[in-house]
């Protein structure tokens, strides 16, 4: 699991997922410092979800704080424990209505900031992970996480957790789903760039690209609403593990819920062909390589 005070996020096996499982991800617009109304709006969305059937949701990062913090101490001083009130008030949710909830928060760990993502069900809190691959300004606000994504057996099929730019590591997703992910929850924050008419946002491609060549589902949560003149994609998706969206967010920067219904035992059929398996023909003797060589920067 993630360097989290959760503990192990379950490593025993479990049967295989029910046929189906309708997935809800919630696109809302959270407001910079307002915890308060930004857990109102998680509250809303959420029930909204529920009751259309979400069995799991998933929320942006950092959906309890905003995103667009201005020095370190703007996310100390919003940043909260796992036992505080905001994850408290979330985790509330998944036993009230037997939910699995995925979401960002500011996490307040031994005096350490971590952008962080929780996993909440029925039970209470079952993972926290701190994303490792920091962007832009967060590496001045948060220290990076030293911990893989958690995988957690649900009642639903294993989830793993990854935060916005880790999906632009293919090693990272791939991890993940070697440990067994059927569904990859990514909430995120993606600042809006040009786009070339008729295209779509890449960061949407290269989610579908990690679905596909990982063979996993993966439902993407970004945000809307312009915060201290940065604005966002509102790129959410959720994507089969054949690469093709089940449900994509339209276009506007509108808050909105995607729901898509799942068939999660299909990411565990790694195989592309009648003789090919994605897992089966790697050549990891010869991939060494990539973590012999350090990254550099020019």
């Amino acid at each position: 699991m993630s360097d989290s005070p959760a503990g192990q996020a379950g490593a025993g096996r479990l049967p295989a997922p029910a046929r189906g499982v309708t997935v809800a991800v919630c696109q809302l617009g959270p407001v910079f410092g307002q915890v308060g109304a930004n857990l109102a709006a998680v509250h809303d969305g959420v029930l909204a979800a529920a009751g259309a059937g979400a069995e799991v949701v998933v929320l942006p990062e950092l959906v309890t704080t905003g995103y667009a913090f201005q020095c370190a101490q703007e996310a100390r001083t919003l940043a909260e424990g796992v036992d505080g009130p905001s994850l408290g008030a979330v985790a509330a949710l998944a036993a009230e209505h037997d939910l699995v909830i995925v979401g960002g928060f500011a996490e307040l760990a031994d005096d350490v900031v971590y952008n962080s993502a929780f996993l909440v069900d029925r039970s209470g809190l079952r993972a926290v992970y701190r994303k490792v691959h920091l962007w832009g300004d967060e590496r001045r606000w948060f220290t990076p996480g030293q911990g893989p994504a958690p995988v957690v057996n649900t009642h639903h099929g294993r989830i793993g957790i990854l935060i916005c730019y880790d999906l632009e590591f293919p090693e990272w997703t791939r991890i993940a789903a070697l440990a067994g992910a059927d569904l990859l929850a990514v909430p995120t924050n993606w600042p809006a760039s040009p786009v070339p008419h008729g295209e779509r946002p890449i960061e949407v491609i290269r989610a579908q690209a990690s679905a596909s060549v990982d063979r996993v589902f993966i439902a993407v949560c970004d945000r809307v609403g312009p915060e201290r003149g940065t604005h966002w994609v509102g790129g959410s998706a959720i994507i089969g593990p054949d690469g093709y969206p089940l449900a994509l967010s339209e276009p506007g920067g509108r808050p909105q819920t995607l729901l898509a219904r799942c068939a999660l035992a299909q990411a565990r059929n790694k195989s592309t062909s009648t003789v090919n398996n994605v897992v089966a023909d790697r050549r990891p003797e010869l991939y060494g390589r990539i973590t012999a060589v350090a990254g550099t920067r020019p």
